[in-house]
């Protein structure tokens, strides 16, 4: 009998695809693609990565063709599947594919505030997400949905506005349009299936999240070391960005001193040292962290 294999979901192409496929690469796994640029065998793991469009990742998910998935949020909430019960559930943002779901109009037009939107046509890939914020806002405009290509609407009188996703904003201002509201912030989430796996295939799958877990957690982490008189730890590890308890250590032949590490979750910034060296540090080194078992 073949031994069951974990499946999980990644966009085939687009701009989740690279930022999905550096973070498998980075949990240490040895993946061999098949001919047909569908899936991707792991060789030292039973897990198969699926390639698939971003709309479909969810649905897989949710309807037992595969047990994870790195999906868009946006694209999540639009299918409505991270409503309670519908087969699928986040386990936690990745840190990439970060955007906002905003509604833009034409330079020229005046806005004060989404009021001004009542009566208008408003175009769309997004319908779902528009909607509960004409909603929220009490707002009543026409939702033109459209697959692509929603910022040429105005200039083609198809709608008055627009809602799509914006990254950098370059992509607007080429239109001519201007950012006014935003209606949904972004960015790429693993989700599982939340009905009950075959034991061995819930094992690999908890063995692969500790993994991912691991990743992320070094993501923007640096590990802080430096040398600190005891009556300046208080300043000094109130300094010290996002760490949690640091270890302190003895000097060797210093009974006023000690070592202090520590793992930092936040960015440590020049000026983050030089207010560590004020409050009393030496010493003071800093380094990327590679892999880390939370």
């Amino acid at each position: 009998m073949t031994a069951q294999r974990l499946r999980i979901a990644i966009q085939s192409k687009g701009r989740l695809s690279d930022g999905s496929l550096a973070l498998l690469e980075r949990t240490g796994l040895k993946f061999r693609r098949g001919r047909d640029n569908l899936l991707m065998r792991v060789e030292d793991m039973p897990i198969d990565v699926l390639f698939v469009r971003d709309d479909d990742i969810a649905h897989f998910v949710a309807d037992g063709a595969c047990e994870l998935g790195f999906v868009g949020l946006d694209t999540l909430s639009e299918d409505g599947l991270d409503q309670p019960g519908r087969g699928v559930e986040v386990v936690r943002p990745l840190g990439f594919g970060h955007c906002a779901l905003k509604i833009a109009v034409p330079n020229g037009m005046a806005y004060a505030g989404a009021g001004d939107l009542a009566g208008a046509r408003i175009a769309t890939s997004f319908p779902n997400l528009l909607q509960r914020f004409l909603d929220a806002n009490g707002v009543a405009a026409t939702v033109v949905e459209m697959s692509g290509s929603v910022e040429v609407a105005p200039r083609l009188h198809v709608a008055q506005a627009i809602c799509d996703l914006v990254s950098t904003g370059a992509t607007l201002e080429a239109n001519g349009l201007k950012a006014v509201e935003t209606v949904f912030e972004s960015e790429v989430v693993l989700v599982r299936a939340t009905r009950e796996l075959d034991p061995d295939v819930a094992a690999v799958r908890d063995r692969f999240l500790r993994r991912i877990d691991g990743v992320v957690a070094t993501k923007g982490a640096k590990y802080i070391m430096l040398n600190a008189p005891k009556d300046a730890l208080p300043a000094i590890t109130e300094l010290l960005p996002g760490a949690g308890s640091p270890t302190i250590m003895p000097l060797a032949g210093r009974s006023d001193a000690v070592a202090v590490h520590a793992v930092c979750q936040e960015s440590v910034f020049w000026e983050t040292l030089e207010r560590l060296k004020a409050a009393g540090a030496s010493a003071i080194l800093v380094l990327p962290i590679e892999k880390m078992m939370l």
